[in-house]
């Protein structure tokens, strides 16, 4: 008679934190951002920036059989592409997205990092990833060319000395280039921290370390 007053109790107890554990966790975040403008990828893919144009323009007939004509429904096609890639791959296991305002993360990767940046499609949800192993990627668009991330998913310990980072030769086609998930990756990489435009994150990354008289790295 006890223990079935006890299972009786541990039930209720079950059910009652079951159901608080969905409202704090998903009605109640949903409640508070159902609002908050969540930018679409065909809104930031309204200009395609400079390193989808040089891509077009480096591999023209392949990139073409991806994607067409460099415009705006490419660019989102690839943007979408590259996300799905970057996770797939699992990069959110070693990079993080997310730059934190303490020791002295801004002079490593850029500004702290601002809840604007993460309204958007390909920020949900987001990749705060798990841990950082390799560098933080929220700033990384356009710290290196196309040719450099392309080495660098070929062949890490080539482009960064001592990279644990494994190879990615799946990447490439027979010929050596890089195939449509590469090139996609790739275009989603050096979208990150482009976003708000107004921004200007490597502007004001470059200030910034200007000012503190130390490099950006």
């Amino acid at each position: 008679m006890k223990i079935e007053k006890f299972s009786t109790v541990f039930l209720v107890a079950g059910i009652f934190f079951f159901f608080f554990a969905f409202a704090t966790l998903v009605a109640s975040p949903w409640w508070m951002l159902k609002n908050v403008p969540i930018a679409s990828v065909e809104e930031l893919a309204e200009i395609p920036d400079e390193y989808f144009v040089k891509m077009s323009e480096r591999y023209p007939a392949k990139f073409k059989n991806y994607f067409g004509e460099v415009n705006p429904k490419s660019y989102a096609k690839a943007l979408r592409l590259g996300r799905d890639v970057y996770v797939a791959e699992g990069c959110w296991h070693c990079h993080s997205q997310f730059v934190r305002p303490i020791s002295n993360e801004d002079q490593r990767f850029g500004p702290v990092s601002t809840p604007t940046e993460y309204q958007n499609e390909l920020q949900m949800p987001q990749m705060f990833g798990t841990r950082r192993i390799g560098p933080d990627l929220i700033r990384v668009g356009g710290k290196y060319d196309n040719a450099w991330h392309f080495n660098h998913f070929m062949n890490p310990p080539a482009v960064v000395e001592g990279s644990i980072m494994p190879k990615y030769p799946w990447l490439f086609d027979s010929e050596g280039d890089p195939n449509e998930k590469c090139m996609a990756l790739t275009a989603y990489i050096q979208w990150l921290g482009t976003w708000p435009p107004t921004k200007g994150m490597k502007e004001d990354w470059d200030a910034d370390a200007d000012d503190k008289g130390t490099a950006a790295k």
